[in-house]
């Protein structure tokens, strides 16, 4: 059959994985599709095969520069030069150029914020698109666990390009969030391809602790014994930068990662890991998606996570190799009020909606909210209809922001409830996501059966290796990959 062919000539493997020929299928018989695969099940090849048999070029919507740069890195691997990524790190000029000659490229990645400017969308309407990607497409719900406002106008750009056949790939998204993607873009004779995101190679976990004192002495135990690479998750900057100071100390491989670092510094820290040049990346929720790095052996969630969506996805970081991998959850009395107050720091007040909508009103650019928060409130202004006043209009877009804190806060209320679940850890998570576990797996969670000792390190720990500054490694690496073409 011919897409074996594609896959042996153009990727390399022989045979494929659970649901990617049936999606593959689909989307070349020219159906609109959503497709739920575990994180690290192979939804990249779901359209970069399909990209090979179909005439004209891909556009693929990805919410994450990181996210983008390595899949077109993985492309450019396999040996595929017509391949661009639209965003902030392409330079005016050669942005310029790309646009001109926009046809030529038979993948195209783009975030949504960019793909709001008009001369990219005048550029994309004469371009033959022959599949409309969207990746990490929960993005797109207002509960899903990463909503993105301009994920919301893809159904409109769509129409704009011919509403060509659309993909919409998740690796976690519930029943509600599959049909507001569907609803959303708009697809019709739609394929729904929700295969299970159980991941049982990876052992579930969740440890108390009296006093953060103690779980910061649990942290470094845990990582000086257990098999890595592994990712320390934190709420917050300040957190990632202490603990990874933390466990240099200790001897380890260690670096702190989060978006209040220039971007450069951020892409040398996740090549250094993706190359085993660190073992333990302490880091927010910034770091991970996009990461191809196979053979994570930990994730430890050093505070509790608000979303069992974002939970599992960052779990799903781990043992992307198929080997036995390890998810530890730590939590002291209190970690729930940080989550609270996360979620309380991201809806914006009656008042604060008056006092923006007044300040677009008289043409300010500073409306006093967060860029999150401002893109809603932008793009609330374009659904609402006419109200009699400024008054009226806050009204209806905080009905929008209490329905959706409301939901935010149900969810931290399962997370708890999970945390203290007396029965198997992972069948109460599976069955968040309407599933069920078929059959209890041999290493479960710690509620079934599970030894930490399986997943400790047998060999002796390797000294610490000092970094260079990073300005110096990043040149390096530079000069290495330019060395090589």
């Amino acid at each position: 059959m011919e897409i074996v062919s594609v896959l042996k000539e153009k990727f390399g493997y022989d045979s494929f994985r659970t649901g990617q020929r049936e999606i593959i299928e689909d989307v070349l018989n020219g159906f609109d599709c959503v497709a739920m695969l575990p994180t690290g099940g192979g939804k990249s090849l779901c359209y970069q095969l399909p990209g090979y048999v179909l005439e004209g070029s891909v556009l693929i919507i990805s919410p994450l520069v990181s996210l983008m740069e390595d899949q077109v890195q993985q492309l450019r691997n396999f040996g595929e030069k017509r391949v661009i990524a639209l965003n902030s790190f392409l330079p005016h000029a050669e942005k310029q150029e790309v646009l001109r000659r926009l046809a030529h490229y038979r993948f195209i990645y783009a975030s949504p914020e960019i793909l709001q400017s008009p001369s990219l969308l005048s550029a994309l309407q004469t371009v033959p698109i022959s599949l409309f990607v969207v990746d990490e497409a929960h993005c797109i719900s207002q509960w899903g666990h990463d909503f993105r406002p301009d994920f919301l106008k893809l159904g409109r750009l769509r129409k704009q390009l011919g509403s060509p056949p659309c993909l919409a790939l998740t690796a976690t998204a519930t029943r509600e969030v599959i049909d507001d993607i569907v609803a959303t873009l708009e697809l019709t004779n739609v394929k729904k391809h929700l295969y299970s995101i159980d991941r049982p190679n990876i052992a579930l976990c969740v440890e108390h602790v009296a006093t953060l004192e103690e779980k910061i002495e649990r942290l470094i135990h845990i990582v000086d014994a257990v098999k890595k690479p592994g990712i320390v998750y934190v709420s917050s900057r300040q957190w990632a930068e202490k603990l990874a100071e933390c466990l240099r100390e200790r001897g380890h491989r260690t670096a702190f990662y989060h978006g209040g670092m220039e971007a450069e510094q951020r892409l040398l820290i996740q090549q250094q890991f993706v190359y085993d040049q660190l073992d333990v990346i302490c880091c927010t929720n910034a770091f991970g998606m996009g990461v191809n790095k196979p053979n994570v052996r930990f994730v430890i969630h050093f505070h509790l996570p608000a979303q069992p969506e974002a939970y599992w996805q960052e779990v799903g970081r781990a043992g992307r190799d198929g080997k036995e991998s390890i998810a530890i959850l730590l939590y002291a009395p209190g970690d729930e009020q940080i989550a609270k107050t996360m979620i309380e720091a991201e809806f914006p007040s009656l008042e604060q909606i008056v006092y923006a909508i007044q300040s677009i009103k008289h043409g300010n650019e500073h409306i006093g909210l967060t860029e999150v928060q401002e893109r809603l409130i932008f793009y609330w202004l374009e659904q609402i209809e006419e109200a009699d006043s400024i008054e009226a209009i806050a009204k209806q877009m905080h009905a929008h922001v209490e329905k959706r804190r409301r939901m935010k806060e149900a969810k931290l209320s399962f997370m708890l409830r999970w945390m203290m679940e007396e029965r198997c850890r992972r069948q109460a998570l599976l069955a968040y996501f309407h599933e069920s576990l078929p059959h209890r797996h041999e290493r479960c969670c710690d509620r079934c059966s599970l030894e930490l000792a399986v997943y400790e390190e047998k060999n002796e720990r390797m000294s610490s290796i000092p970094l260079k500054a990073w300005q110096e490694e990043l040149r390096r690496m530079f000069l290495a990959k330019v060395g090589k073409r």
